[in-house]
C-alpha cells in the first residue's frame, strides 16, 4: 500500500494543514479505528470527544481550534466531502481497461469507443453504442440500440433493455435492471387483464448512480427520466414514466408508482412509497416509511401515512403512545359520570335542579 506525505494529500485536496506536513499517511479510517499512520475525519461535532482518544496521524476537521495539542490537521470547510475525496486517492477505481473478454458476445454492428472494457460472458446486442472509457462487468446484457455514455461503469449482472440511454459517468451497481416493462394492464370485460405494450424508454442523465438490485421501468409512451446527479440506493423501484429531478436522493426500498414526478434535491428516506400520478416538489424531505398518496408542495418535511407535516407527525406519535392511558382515563371519567347520573336518579335530583 502506497504512503503519501500529508502535505501532498493537502495539495491534492486543496486543504491547508496544521502541524507536521511530512507525516506519512497510508490510508483512512474512523476516529475509533485509525492507526498511527492513517488519516481520519470529524464531521459531526457530537463525536469531538473522540479527538482526544484517536490514534490517527492526522484529522480532517473544519476548525483547527478543535484540534488537540500535539495532533495534526487538514482544515476543510466540509470535512465529510474532503474525506470522500481522500478515499479516492487511496482507493482508486479497481478495474483497469482490459478490452473485450474472449467470452463476451458483441454484435458486429455495435459502435465501440476507445478504452472500452467488456467482461466475461457479457452480451452486447446489435446497434448499441458504447462510448469511450466505458466498463461493463461480467454477465451483463445490453439490449439492441442502447447508448452508454463516456466513463460509465456497469457492474456485473446488470441488464439495460432496448433503446435506453445511459449518460456519462453513470454507475450501475450489481444487478440493476434498466428499462424493464412498466406495470401496465387494461381490464377486459371478463375481468382478466390485457398487457399494455411498454413502448417507451428510460433516459438516465450524467453522473447518476443506481444501487444494487434497483429497477427502473420503461414508460408506456415517452420516457422514464432520471436527471443529472441523482443517487439511488439499493432495492429501489421506479415505475414507468416517472421523472426524478436533479441531485435527488432515493434511499433503500423506496417505491414510486408510475408517473410520479419528483423535484430537484428531494430526499426520500428508506421505504418511502408514492402512490403515482402525483408531484413531489423541490427540496421535499420524506422521513423513513412515509406513505405519499397526494402531491407535496416544495420544501415540505413530511412523515407518516398518509403523509403529513413532520412536526404534526411527531406530536401525533407522542399522543399515539399515550392512547392506552388516555383510554383508561376516559373509561374512568365515563364511570364517574354514570355514577353521578345514577345517584341523581335515586335522589330525584337532576343537574339542573334548583334552576
Amino acid at each position: 500500500m502506497k504512503k503519501m506525505k500529508l502535505k501532498e494529500i493537502a495539495q491534492q485536496l486543496n486543504c491547508q494543514f496544521a502541524g507536521d506536513g511530512e507525516i506519512l499517511i497510508k490510508g483512512i479510517a474512523t476516529l475509533e479505528e485509525a492507526h498511527e499512520d492513517e488519516l481520519t475525519f470529524l464531521s459531526n461535532p457530537k463525536y469531538s470527544k473522540q479527538l482526544l482518544q484517536t490514534k490517527a496521524a492526522a484529522i480532517i476537521l473544519s476548525d483547527v481550534k478543535m484540534l488537540p495539542e500535539g495532533k495534526t490537521a487538514l482544515v476543510s470547510s466540509n470535512p465529510y466531502l474532503t474525506f470522500a475525496y481522500a478515499l479516492q486517492i487511496f482507493h482508486p477505481q479497481r478495474y483497469q481497461t482490459e478490452g473485450i473478454h474472449a467470452t463476451a458476445v458483441v454484435a458486429a454492428s455495435v459502435i465501440s469507443g476507445r478504452n472500452v472494457t467488456i467482461g466475461p460472458y457479457t452480451v452486447v446486442e446489435s446497434g448499441a453504442v458504447i462510448e469511450d472509457n466505458v466498463t461493463i462487468g461480467s454477465h451483463c446484457v445490453i439490449y439492441p440500440e442502447v447508448i452508454i455514455g463516456q466513463g460509465s461503469f456497469i457492474h456485473s449482472h446488470c441488464v439495460v433493455r432496448e433503446k435506453c440511454r445511459i449518460g456519462e459517468n453513470v454507475i450501475l451497481q450489481n444487478g440493476v435492471v434498466i428499462g424493464s416493462d412498466g406495470f401496465g394492464y387494461a381490464q377486459r370485460e371478463d375481468k382478466s387483464w390485457h398487457k399494455i405494450p411498454q413502448t417507451g424508454i428510460v433516459i438516465i442523465e450524467d453522473n447518476v448512480e443506481i444501487g444494487a438490485g434497483s429497477t427502473v421501468d420503461r414508460a408506456t409512451i415517452g420516457a422514464t427520466v432520471i436527471k443529472e446527479g441523482v443517487k439511488i440506493d439499493n432495492l429501489v423501484q421506479i415505475g414507468h414514466a416517472c421523472i426524478i429531478g436533479k441531485d435527488t436522493l432515493l434511499c433503500a426500498q423506496v417505491g414510486l408508482a408510475g408517473s410520479t414526478k419528483v423535484g430537484e434535491r428531494v430526499i426520500l428516506s428508506g421505504q418511502v412509497g408514492a402512490a403515482g400520478h402525483l408531484t413531489i416538489g423541490d427540496g421535499v424531505i420524506a422521513t423513513a416509511q412515509t406513505g405519499i398518496p397526494n402531491s407535496v408542495a416544495a420544501g415540505k418535511i413530511i412523515s407518516g401515512y398518509p403523509a403529513i407535516d413532520n412536526r404534526s407527525w411527531l406530536k401525533s406519535s407522542v399522543i399515539f403512545n399515550q392512547l392506552p392511558r388516555l383510554q383508561q382515563e376516559i373509561r374512568a371519567l365515563k364511570k364517574q359520570i354514570q355514577e353521578i347520573i345514577n345517584k341523581n336518579k335515586d335522589t330525584g335530583d337532576s343537574p339542573n335542579h334548583g334552576n
